[in-house]
């Protein structure tokens, strides 16, 4: 069972907390994590890309010139593809890039974000973000105060304005919830900072 530091806001160690081995203390599953990204990423597509056929442009209504006897290739439209402002011959069409992985994939894909981060000593965390007002000063004072340097995720229990406006405007954090977590966020961002409350709640839902 992995044993972590907790610290507080001003980087003092508090106290230690237990975490739960099916949770934070699996083996990695590099191909379910790679399978998981995947699919995130396709189902983030808009698929919204379109060209216009032969039979979408304007123009083209007759046949510019007979069939034969002009020397010419013969042409049944000025609007076929091979003509300036033709059609598109097999362009693009709007369409979804989504499908679904099996559930369990997911939830193995994220045990196995969380377990990397412990592996790696990239997990911290904090007893809480006792915050007494929204001010970007203070979580940058923080973090400085817990040695998080670069691109850090932020898990919270549950919705709170006040880290959340604290956090938005520091280049490279972000903040999500644990309803939310996703492997992209966990795999992009270096630094994992969660709360207690948070540690809880993952167990709660990931157990």
């Amino acid at each position: 069972m992995p044993k972590i530091d907790v610290y507080d806001i001003q980087g003092k160690k508090v106290s230690t907390v237990d975490l739960k081995d099916e949770i934070f203390g699996i083996e990695p599953n590099e191909a379910v994590v790679h399978s998981v990204l995947v699919n995130f990423l396709a189902n983030q597509r808009q698929g919204t890309q379109s060209t216009k056929t032969r039979s979408e442009v304007s123009g083209g209504g007759r046949k510019p010139w007979r069939q034969k006897g002009t020397g010419r290739a013969r042409q049944g439209s000025i609007r076929a593809p091979q003509w300036i402002k033709g059609g598109i011959a097999l362009g693009p069409k709007p369409r979804s890039y989504k499908y679904s992985v099996n559930r369990k994939e997911k939830r193995l894909a994220i045990k196995s974000c969380l377990s990397s981060k412990v592996l790696e000593k990239e997990l911290v965390v904090v007893d809480s973000f006792a915050l007494k007002e929204i001010k970007t000063k203070e979580m940058v004072k923080a973090l400085t105060n817990l040695k998080v340097e670069g691109k850090t995720l932020i898990l919270l229990p549950e919705k709170n304005e006040t880290v959340q406006k604290s956090a938005r405007n520091i280049e490279g954090v972000k903040t999500t919830l644990v309803n939310t977590i996703n492997v992209y966020d966990l795999l992009k961002y270096k630094n994992l900072v969660v709360t207690l409350d948070t540690v809880k709640k993952l167990e709660e839902v990931y157990a």
